[in-house]
């Protein structure tokens, strides 16, 4: 099995190369889902602290692989040549997929700040950063996971810095070229 994993900085695409990977009938494993289980299971509000706070929790009880670990029994039942992970956080994620899954290939989607803040605004997610403060808060939490680790081990990195038309037509060549490489 081909295992895809997509990391980058929040709003950076990675929901967007996941929604192409979908179009293509590739199946989409979305790590933060792990994560808002867990936050509904301890009744609490899917708010970006609550969200951080049980990603920090997990990782301290389990290590920084916690979340991967996590899926990667989900990504063993999908009944696909190919998956995508989406929401790679951390480069100990990026080694536990690597081992468990030796057809692992990583894409890493950069974008500034700004662009990011901009599509966080029009997501309408409880826990999506609604100032500039708080979208570099969040950033800096995540690096201390490692993302920054990990986004330097990807075998591609995207630019997700034009229109979404030229994005969608990156991430389709992307997607078309490590899904069946010429």
């Amino acid at each position: 099995m081909k295992v895809i994993g997509v990391v980058g900085l929040p709003a950076s695409g990675k929901g967007e190369f996941s929604r192409i990977a979908r179009e293509m009938g590739i199946p989409v494993i979305v790590m933060g889902d792990v994560i808002r289980k867990a936050v509904f299971a301890a009744a609490m509000e899917p708010t970006d602290e609550n969200m951080g706070f049980i990603s920090r929790k997990l990782r301290e009880e389990r290590g920084m692989a916690a979340i991967a670990e996590e899926c990667i029994p989900v990504i063993e039942d999908e009944k696909a040549g190919t998956v995508l992970i989406d929401g790679i956080r951390g480069d100990a994620e990026v080694h536990a997929l690597k081992e468990h899954f030796p057809d692992f290939f990583l894409v890493a989607i950069d974008a500034p700040a700004a662009s990011r803040l901009a599509r966080l605004a029009g997501r309408g997610r409880p826990d999506d950063a609604a100032t500039l403060e708080e979208l570099n808060a969040r950033d800096r939490r995540e690096e201390k996971w490692g993302l920054f680790a990990a986004m330097a081990e990807a075998d591609l990195h995207i630019e997700n810095r034009g229109s979404l038309q030229e994005f969608k037509e990156k991430s389709l060549e992307v997607l078309r070229h490590v899904v069946v490489p010429a």
